[in-house]
């Protein structure tokens, strides 16, 4: 058996196609967990969770009395759909039209009895075609697939250590289908402004999203016009002279466009301690932004 490299090769340009079908089937599925998990704050409801197979939405209750949940599993390249009362239903992930896996996963719902509408429209992504008429999108490389989700088990371990270091409120490590990122939010614990609005993000969703102030952290794989893999790190509201902070590793910087700070996919595979230099980035970056914006970090750090 080949040796499996730690931090894997993502290159964008060469799975771009399967990114973004990926994405749109991650956005239906989620929207199914959506539809019929109870409301949290900041939508935390809404996310996917990784897996050692790929990723799942975590068990999802349902008006019949059962709970169901939905898996990708990146390994054999099927979705399993698995109900409470030990019943299942699967389907291979290969090369298929967003509109045919739509009807394929909706009538394996109605199958077991566990039928959810949703609203169809993909969010997040420029003009956006409703699932069950997107014959566009249909690309599926097993290969490339599988090596996403194994750097999403490789960055969920590592955000999973940074969130550990904080004693005061933060997020579960989890995967947005929206943004298509993993990510991790630590808070102040004061309220922040109202916030102004995201591109194709409903004013609703950001202002649940973010009303606190925060320091947000994830990794993406360059969707979104990116065009390369890598981490990240804002602060809303942002603190002024925070685009001018001293952080570490060397490789990372501030992109003004973004509002954010960067460190290349690349820059990690190629560092000598991979972890280290994601640590150092997200340890760097929420210093910076906790200190500047006057966070009591001796009572919200361990």
């Amino acid at each position: 058996m080949n040796e499996i490299p730690t931090w894997p090769s993502l290159p964008y340009d060469a799975w771009q196609d399967t990114c973004a079908t990926l994405q749109l089937w991650t956005q239906l599925v989620g929207k199914i967990r959506l539809a019929k998990a109870p409301m949290m704050n900041h939508w935390w409801q809404v996310p996917l969770y990784v897996t050692c197979r790929g990723l799942t939405t975590s068990p999802i209750p349902h008006e019949s009395g059962a709970s169901f949940q939905i898996d990708f599993d990146f390994v054999d390249h099927r979705l399993h759909i698995e109900a409470s009362d030990g019943r299942s239903e699967s389907l291979p992930l290969e090369p298929c039209a967003v509109a045919d896996f739509y009807h394929n996963v909706m009538g394996r719902l109605k199958a077991l009895g566990l039928e959810v509408r949703i609203w169809t429209m993909p969010v997040e992504i420029p003009d956006p075609i409703p699932f069950e008429r997107d014959r566009e999108h249909a690309a599926y490389d097993p290969h490339y697939a599988q090596q996403f989700w194994r750097v999403l088990v490789n960055v969920d371990r590592v955000l999973k250590q940074f969130r550990s270091r904080f004693l005061g409120k933060a997020s579960p490590v989890h995967f947005f289908w929206g943004s298509f990122d993993m990510a991790v939010t630590r808070f102040s614990g004061r309220p922040a402004p109202p916030h102004p609005g995201s591109l194709y993000v409903a004013d609703k969703v950001t202002r649940e999203a973010y009303s606190h102030e925060v320091s947000s952290c994830g990794f993406w794989p360059g969707n979104g016009g990116f065009g390369q893999p890598a981490f990240y790190s804002y602060a809303y509201p942002e603190p002024q002279g925070l685009s001018d902070a001293q952080i570490r590793p060397e490789a990372a910087y501030y992109t003004h466009g973004l509002h954010e700070f960067i460190l290349p996919y690349d820059a990690v595979r190629q560092a000598v301690a991979p972890e280290q230099a994601v640590l150092e980035f997200l340890e760097s970056t929420y210093a910076a932004a906790a200190d500047l914006g006057h966070w009591d970090r001796a009572a919200l750090e361990r």
